[in-house]
């Protein structure tokens, strides 16, 4: 029996495996692997597959300077729109076409570090207007939002909020200068104070070890956290990482399941880079992955509803709201 099999049993049992057996998961065979995470993704989370789209309702001009990210001041392109707060007339019309695609949830994404008290406010208008007209769950992406803004939020309809770490904290000043890994678990925390559930994950491709991909998803773990994006760099032309190499599928395999592994009853959430995957994610899906971000991401293009909704039912998911 390989170690994949060894500690699937000890997750089946309801016992948590350590760093250390994690980081030997890491090296083991990666079709043992991915079939005892599917196996654990059967056990702890059934069929369910949860699948979200993301609007770019406030894009460009960010004053923070992450080092994967088109919409940095500090190195944006030009082929990137800039653009204000979207009215609450087009979030509500955009939701809506998610909604009749079958979508469950819809995440308001805003770039910048953080919103004003009137940003929120407005947001706020928009959160209460989608849900009193189509009624699906919204999620917001702000920036750094504090515990009095989060309950705001809350209280106007939205039920998640998201918030990466990106990577581990040791690895994290090299991404990023202009904020801390601090401010992103304070945020978290702040969040779930609030009463709001939390999607929280990071990117392989930075130049992260597996170590560093590892000490992130289990800081994710000890946050409680229960949906988790995983998200594959997408080198673009003008940032700092513009020449990292893309991750491969294998790669992509073993995230997964490892990730399995260390949360067995979270939503692993396929997201950022998927469309530069020549399987679009279906090995994943078929190794512990059970969740998607669908449509197009911030900047770059994604894969379309109906062709991810095709793709689950043929996997034999059951597309539904998820929550851990």
């Amino acid at each position: 029996m390989g170690i994949a099999e060894e500690l699937k049993e000890i997750v089946l049992s309801g016992t948590d495996i350590s760093r250390e057996e994690a980081i030997a998961l890491w090296n083991s065979d990666i079709e043992e692997l991915t079939k005892a995470a599917d196996e654990i993704r059967k056990s702890f989370c059934g069929d369910c597959f949860d699948i979200c789209t993301i609007v770019n309702a406030k894009s460009g001009k960010c004053t923070e300077d992450c080092k994967y990210c088109a919409q940095s001041s500090h190195y944006q392109r030009a082929d990137v729109q800039t653009y204000g707060l979207l009215s609450k007339s087009e979030l509500l019309k955009d939701a809506e076409s998610n909604m009749k695609k079958g979508v469950l949830r819809y995440s308001i994404v805003t770039s910048g570090k953080a919103l004003s008290d009137g940003e929120i406010d407005e947001v706020c208008e928009s959160i209460r207007l989608i849900r009193e007209k189509c009624g699906i769950e919204v999620c917001v992406s702000l920036g750094l939002v504090d515990e009095c803004q989060f309950r705001k939020i809350k209280k106007a309809g939205a039920s998640r909020v998201h918030c990466n770490l990106e990577t581990s904290e040791k690895y994290f000043p090299k991404v990023c200068s202009t904020h801390t890994y601090e401010d992103k678990i304070k945020t978290i925390k702040a969040a779930k104070k609030a009463g709001l559930s939390v999607c929280s994950g990071g990117i392989i491709g930075l130049g992260e070890t597996e170590k560093d991909r590892i000490d992130m998803i289990f800081t994710v773990k000890e946050l409680g956290v229960k949906s988790v994006p995983l998200n594959f760099l997408n080198p673009i032309k003008g940032t700092p990482y513009e020449n990292n190499s893309v991750v491969s599928d294998d790669e992509a395999r073993r995230c997964a399941a490892v990730f399995r592994f260390i949360i067995p009853d979270a939503a692993i959430r396929l997201a950022g880079g998927r469309g530069i995957m020549e399987d679009k994610g279906r090995a994943c899906f078929k190794g512990g992955a059970n969740a998607a971000i669908s449509g197009d991401m911030l900047t770059t293009s994604g894969i379309t509803v109906e062709r991810d909704m095709k793709m689950i039912d043929e996997l034999g998911f059951e597309v539904m709201i998820y929550n851990g």
